[in-house]
């Protein structure tokens, strides 16, 4: 199953000042942290922020040699996390035909939010690496809008929690200050 996920934010790693994308699921507080090097980083926090370069980017050359060539992108799909490596496909159209690429998920993403292309990560990938906020931490405004399934059992609520320790202990190793501060600017 797809879930159609949101880049929240683009982080910086302060124990090892690697960058991370922060996807959040778009009906839920469930987030998806994923390692991604540099140049992806800051290409798609140039892409969020309005940042105009004077010469294209990688990402900006992809999109433009795909649109030059009557192809559009359809859909993004983180769809596979194996031994912590994380995998993506660009879904295209070209001449009216559905065509996957592998990618991995920084560029898919950097190119995802050039073209606007909805992002979508596999239930299986979310389950084994998203990573739930406490509710206390989360507004009202900011509540499911959709019903969950099925309310959880007491020993799943804590077995997911055993399950997600790392991934807390992780998310409170990132700077998360300004979280907000580049939706304010827009």
């Amino acid at each position: 199953m797809l879930v159609e996920m949101v880049v929240e934010s683009v982080r910086v790693n302060l124990q090892t000042y690697q960058r991370i994308v922060v996807l959040k699921e778009k009906y839920a507080d469930r987030y998806l942290p994923i390692f991604i090097g540099n140049p992806e980083a800051d290409a798609i926090v140039m892409q969020l922020q309005n940042v105009s370069v004077p010469r294209p980017q990688t990402h900006d050359l992809l999109k433009s040699v795909i649109q030059d060539l009557g192809a559009g992108v359809t859909s993004v799909v983180v769809n596979k996390l194996d031994n912590d490596v994380f995998y993506a496909r660009l879904n295209l159209k070209v001449d009216n035909r559905d065509v996957e690429v592998d990618s991995r998920p920084s560029d898919a993403i950097a190119l995802a939010v050039r073209v606007q292309a909805p992002i979508f990560a596999e239930e299986a990938v979310l389950e084994k690496a998203g990573v739930l906020l406490d509710s206390e931490t989360v507004s009202e405004a900011e509540q499911p809008k959709e019903p969950a399934e099925k309310p959880q059992t007491r020993e799943q609520r804590e077995e997911e929690a055993k399950h997600l320790s790392v991934f807390r202990e992780f998310i409170n190793s990132l700077d998360l200050d300004d979280l907000d501060k580049g939706k304010s600017d827009k």
